[in-house]
Parts: structure tokens; C-alpha cells; sequence
């Protein structure tokens, strides 16, 4: 590869001597006597000296609980998945409360205009003092229903106050926590939820999208039929009422309204010292916080169980180290409340979710540092000025999201001008790589003068770890050399494994989710799934990433991950030989992502085999999308549906997806090893296909 273009930097600190990470130099420089320089070197000597330098970040941080001597025995490699901070005893969501100011905003919930507000937005505040009675008496309600440490938590939810609060009130008394954002269908949120067992359902009665309010109970409703039938399921549900959306509607009687719920809690003052502060549940490091899930890519999604220590030290070392975000700060990021991701500032990483967003929890995390965060769970383009209105208004100093919204508002919206945008320090962009031209629209149309972070992470790991590109001889990769993304040594933020952990299924479950959870991750090294280039460290910045592409088959259309299982399981169930459903049968499917807007986004297109002498109709069409519409949600309906003659296989049966992309979006069939193929001679027709796909999106 060409060595990188040297230019002058896109941004540079007023002074970066007053920066978290440099006073983190020097403190460790003192400590250690050392004599570090520069962020190159802090990185390489925290990867050279892992238990020392995460056992600083907890001091440095100050992190709330005891942390004991042990960090991690620094001999053991990533499959090992080695226990951190063995004699720790802290509780996530008693360091996300620390502040307790009345004076103080945590958060300001803003929701979308629409005809019921007289089209006007409308802002909901809560200080710091009122969240933690607020979460006090949810907690108090979630005990008096009998729930216990290990106990999952759901939520089916927008972005809104109650769901924040409901989320620290679980967490506090051990409880996993489990969420779904509002907008995915109920098939979806069904086939994560029967996996883990939900005793309490937190949902909104309503959103407010696109100028509109959308009942959110239906699918509420099927949701709990669903995990009534399909697991004997009966969660509590506890509704909240979206005042926004207007008057409230009749609930199911089983049913606890929000505001009920919490009067409970109040009344029966349970989880309480006698001083009135909240009895928090300090468990271990590991001890898991939440359950976040894969994009289904191979079969049913993932249950990813993150361990609470490394949640809440990761945020504190990206948010306080790496991103300087300070206690006077007001932080946004739009994002709904499906969890996934990372952080990539520098060499350090960030991401967006498979099948919503997990910046939401990234976002909460924000609590620990005492600013105030900004909640959102509205269209974010109907009004274009809408959210640039929100950063004048409110004070937003950290802007957070999408490469897909900035690459859309910068073909007609020029928030510099017409907004003043005076408090803006950062914007982060993720959930796809930011190309080059968008870097240039940020700096003249938004602002000359911000910290503009490209961030890519996973949600298998929720924030960050070191990484190395390799070759494919497992060699490490040089400066500006593409190769495959790999972790090489363990990091507190990894998985403690699939769900379900030891001790809360069944012996052969728990053996199914250990071994599942080794192939995903360390059947050849720990692979992340991504073809980057690092490149080559300049002024000591470590260098920086450039992400070439997947090199799985996850789908992602405008930054909005999602595994390709999640359209099989809907043409299996209402379209295959045999069903009811359909006068047409679909013998079997291919999902791939096509590279558009010169590869600043993709489309997906559906490849369908049918019953021979059957042909694809518009009306087959319309009723797939209606289907998968209906059962996932919007984002999911594939750009293009097209017929073929067969979908091709390895050898050992397993659906050709990586290869049939690199097809349609470039690559000769000479590229692929037939021998590897069940069916290698159906590949000319998806040349051709690529062919005429490409010269669509010219």
C-alpha cells in the first residue's frame, strides 16, 4: 500500500497540555519513573504493562469501590479469558449516581415536534438529586417484586428518563439488564428475549417519529404473547406513558403504570440504610451487567454478557482519559436504546450495534462523570436545523453521531450558517466509516474548529481494546499495511461469555453457549471481523485506522448493522416450500451488502431461488418487504430483491456470503477457489448481476 498523504492536521488543541491524557502522562511518569512523551508512547507501554496500567486508570478515574491487588495475570492470552480484579467489590450504577447536586441537570430529554406539541419541542429536565430518588424508589418497587442479583431486567423502550432510570435501578441491585429500542419489530426483540428470560419488562406506551405518534403497545403485545407461547414467559410489565403522544390508553390489567410502580416504591421504602442512601449490591469485577447481542449473522443472535467492572472502567478511561469529557459538559449522541459498541480515538475504538445502537449505553456512562447528557429518540433529518437548534439551545459540547446522517446533511444543510454552534468541542461519528469529502463538510459547514472523531468498535466488546492488523500467515502487519483486525492480549471489557453463564441454565446449555462463544471469537485468533489498515504514527499520535470493509457477512445499510440470519428466519417462516403463508415458495436466499455512495454506505440485496418454472413477481415482492417490515423493522427491507437461478454453498453447507459480495461489488469470479465450492458454477450469473448492480449506483 502507498504511503498515507502527509498534510497539516484536520484539528489541534488550544492546549494540550491541559488535556485528561496528558496529565495522565505525567502523573504516570512520576508514579512509575517513567519518562513517557507522547500518546504513542503511553499507548505501548499500556499494552506492555496491562495489570499496572489499568490498576492506575481505576485510581486516576476514581472509580467507587474496593479494588483489592490483583488486575490480571498478564501471562494469559485472550481464549483464556482470564477473571480482572479478582478481590474487587463495586457496583456500576452507584458510580454512574456519585453526584447527588440538586443545581446540577443529568438529564434533558428532548422529544420531536409533532401537531399534539404545537409543534414545538418539548424538554423534559431531571438534576442529579431527583434521578437518585427516582432510581431509589425504583429500586425499592423492583425488590417488593421479589427480584434478586442475577435476575434479568428488560426493556423494550425509547430513549426517554424513565428507561435511564430504569436501567441504574436494575443495575444497582445486581439485576442483567436487557433493552430493545421501540423501533424493532416484535419478532426480533422475541427471538433475544426468550433466550434470557426477562422477569420485569420496562415499554412505552407510544414514540414520536417523524412528526408522528406511533402506539407502541401492539407490539408490546405481541412481544408477550410470543414469550408466552414460544418459552411460558409472563414478565411483569411496567408501561410508561409517553406525554408527549397525548392522552393515555387503556392498559392491560396485569399491567403497572410507570408512575404506580415508582409510588410503590416510595411507600414500601425497601433496598434502603437507615440513612436513606441506597443499599447498592457491590459484587465482583465480573459480575455481569448486561446482555447485549450479536447480529444473528450464523443463526439466532448472540447474548453477550459483559462483566460490570470492565463497563465501568473502559467508559471511565474513554470518556475521562481519552475523550476529556468533563463534569461541565453536555453530552448527545443519537442513538436508541438497543445495545453494541466501542471507541476509536487515535488507536482506541467506538461502535454501533447490529441491530440498533449500543452508543446509548456508551452515552449513560456519561453519568459517572457528573455532565449532563441530552436524550433523543426522534427523526434527526425531518428538520434538519432541528438537532442543530438542540446544541445552541441546550449548550451541546459533545456532538455524537452517524457517518450516514453527516454524508446525508451535507447534501443540502449547512448548520455553520445558520446556527452558532459556540459550545461544540467534539463530534463523533460512527456506525460507518466517515469518508474523506465529509471531513472537509464538517470543518467548513459545521465547524472550523472541533475534535472530529471516525469511531469503530464492536459489540462484543461494548468499548475498546489494543489492537494489530494481520497478515494472512498470522504475521503482524507493518504501518500502512491492510490486514485482518486482531486483539492480542485480554482487556477488561471482554465478554465473560454467551449467555447462559454457569449456574443459571442447564449444564448442556451452559457447555453450548462456552463453545459457541470460542468459536465466534478464537477459532483462528481473536478476530474482530474487520479488514483495516493501521497506519503509521505521526507527531506521536500512534497513527490512526482505516476501515476497508467487514469481512463477514454482517449487513449494514446507512450505519445500522444487521446479521443476515435476521432476513432468513423471515423467509424460512412465511415463504419456504409448505407454508400457508404464500401461493409462492422461496427455495432458498442470499443476503449481501453493495457498496454505494463510493463506499460511504451499502445497500442490501435479497437473492431468492424459487420453485422452478415460478418467477418473481411484484406482488411476491411487495409481500417480502411488507414481511420483513412488519417482523424487524424498516431498516431491514433489502434495496433490491432478485431472482437466480441457485445460491451457492461450501463444501461443508454453509451459504457463500462473504464471497458472492467481493463478486457483486467488484471482484472477478478468478478470485474466489472453486474448489472451496458446492456449486462454484452459479457464480457467472452473479457477475453479471454485479455488473449491472454497480452501473446502477454510478
Amino acid at each position: 500500500m502507498a504511503d498515507p498523504i502527509q498534510s497539516q492536521p484536520l484539528y489541534v488543541p488550544d492546549s494540550p497540555q491541559d488535556s485528561r491524557i496528558h496529565k495522565f502522562i505525567q502523573r504516570t511518569n512520576k508514579a512509575r519513573s517513567l519518562s513517557l512523551e507522547t500518546y504513542a508512547d503511553l499507548y505501548t507501554w499500556s499494552v506492555d504493562h496491562t495489570d499496572i496500567f489499568w490498576g492506575d486508570v481505576w485510581d486516576d478515574t476514581g472509580v467507587l469501590g474496593h479494588k483489592g491487588d490483583h488486575v490480571v495475570d498478564t501471562s494469559a492470552l485472550p481464549p483464556a479469558n482470564p477473571p480482572w480484579f479478582s478481590q474487587a467489590k463495586l457496583n456500576w450504577a452507584e458510580n454512574m449516581l456519585q453526584c447527588r447536586a440538586t443545581d446540577k441537570v443529568a438529564l434533558i430529554e428532548a422529544i420531536e415536534p409533532h401537531p399534539g406539541t404545537g409543534n414545538v419541542s418539548a424538554l423534559r429536565h431531571v438534576s442529579y438529586a431527583d434521578l437518585y430518588a427516582l432510581v431509589a424508589d425504583l429500586v425499592s418497587a423492583l425488590l417488593s417484586l421479589g427480584l434478586k442479583p442475577g435476575d434479568r431486567v428488560a426493556s423494550y423502550a425509547s430513549n426517554c428518563i424513565e428507561n435511564v432510570a430504569a436501567c441504574l435501578a436494575a443495575t444497582a441491585i445486581g439485576c442483567i439488564w436487557v433493552s430493545a429500542a421501540a423501533d424493532f419489530g416484535p419478532e426480533g426483540v422475541l427471538e433475544r428475549f426468550e433466550q434470557v428470560q426477562p422477569k420485569v419488562i420496562f415499554s412505552v406506551d407510544a414514540v414520536v417519529y417523524n412528526a408522528k405518534v406511533h402506539s407502541h403497545l401492539p407490539k408490546l403485545r405481541l412481544l408477550l404473547a410470543g414469550l408466552s407461547e414460544r418459552a411460558g414467559l409472563r414478565p411483569q410489565v411496567v408501561a410508561i406513558h409517553v406525554s408527549a403522544a397525548g392522552e393515555r390508553v387503556p392498559l392491560d390489567s396485569d399491567w403497572i403504570a410507570f408512575e404506580d410502580f415508582v409510588a410503590t416504591g416510595k411507600s414500601t421504602q425497601l433496598g434502603r440504610t437507615a440513612d436513606g442512601e441506597i443499599e447498592w449490591a457491590r459484587l465482583s469485577f465480573d459480575w455481569p451487567l448486561w446482555i447485549l447481542f450479536s447480529s444473528g449473522t450464523t443463526g439466532r443472535p448472540k447474548p453477550i454478557v459483559h462483566r460490570a467492572g470492565g463497563m465501568l472502567l473502559q467508559s471511565k478511561k474513554e470518556l475521562v482519559l481519552c475523550g476529556d469529557i468533563q463534569p461541565s459538559d453536555v453530552f448527545f449522541y443519537y442513538t436508541t436504546t438497543f445495545v453494541h459498541v466501542a471507541l476509536q480515538f487515535l488507536v482506541w475504538t467506538l461502535t454501533l450495534s447490529a441491530s440498533g445502537w449500543m452508543m446509548w449505553n456508551f452515552l449513560v456512562g456519561g453519568l459517572s462523570i457528573g455532565c449532563t447528557l441530552v436524550l433523543y429518540d426522534g427523526s434527526p433529518l425531518r428538520d434538519p436545523s432541528f438537532l442543530w437548534n438542540l446544541v445552541d439551545q441546550l449548550g451541546i459540547t459533545i456532538f455524537g453521531t452517524s457517518a450516514k446522517y453527516i454524508d446525508q446533511l451535507s447534501k443540502g444543510y449547512k448548520p455553520r450558517g445558520a446556527h452558532k454552534l459556540s459550545t461544540l468541542r467534539h463530534i463523533y461519528s460512527t456506525g460507518s466509516p466517515l469518508a474523506a469529502p465529509l471531513y472537509d463538510y464538517v470543518y467548513r459547514d459545521i465547524h472550523p474548529n472541533v475534535l472530529l472523531a471516525s469511531i469503530t468498535g464492536g459489540t462484543d466488546i461494548c468499548s475498546l481494546f489494543a489492537v494489530v492488523a494481520f497478515a494472512p500467515d498470522s504475521t503482524v502487519c507493518g504501518p500502512d499495511e491492510p490486514g485482518e483486525l486482531v486483539c492480542l492480549k485480554p482487556f477488561p471489557c471482554m465478554p465473560l461469555g454467551f449467555w447462559p453463564l454457569p449456574g443459571y441454565g442447564s449444564d448442556e446449555a451452559v457447555t453450548a453457549g462456552q463453545v459457541r462463544y470460542q468459536q465466534a471469537y478464537f477459532s483462528a485468533y481473536a478476530d474482530h471481523g474487520d479488514h483495516v489498515v493501521i497506519t503509521r504514527s505521526q507527531s506521536g499520535n500512534s497513527g490512526g485506522m482505516v476501515m476497508l470493509g467487514r469481512s463477514d457477512g454482517v449487513l449494514n445499510p446507512g450505519g445500522v448493522r444487521f446479521g443476515s440470519a435476521e432476513l432468513y428466519d423471515i423467509i424460512d417462516l412465511h415463504f419456504a416450500p409448505g407454508s400457508s403463508h404464500t401461493s409462492h415458495s422461496i427455495v432458498d436466499c442470499l443476503a449481501i451488502g453493495q457498496s454505494i455512495a463510493q463506499g460511504t454506505d451499502e445497500r442490501v440485496i435479497l437473492f431468492v431461488k424459487l420453485l422452478e418454472g415460478e418467477t418473481l413477481s411484484s406482488e411476491l415482492e411487495k409481500r417480502i418487504q411488507t414481511e420483513i417490515r412488519s417482523r424487524r423493522s424498516a431498516r431491514h427491507v433489502p434495496a433490491k430483491i432478485i431472482q437466480v437461478k441457485d445460491i451457492p454453498y461450501t463444501l461443508n453447507g454453509k451459504r457463500v456470503e462473504v464471497p458472492v459480495k467481493k463478486i457483486i461489488n467488484g471482484a472477478p469470479t478468478s478470485s474466489i477457489n472453486p474448489a472451496t465450492l458446492r456449486n462454484a458454477e452459479c457464480l457467472d450469473q452473479y457477475e453479471r448481476i454485479g455488473k449491472a448492480l454497480r452501473d446502477e449506483v454510478v
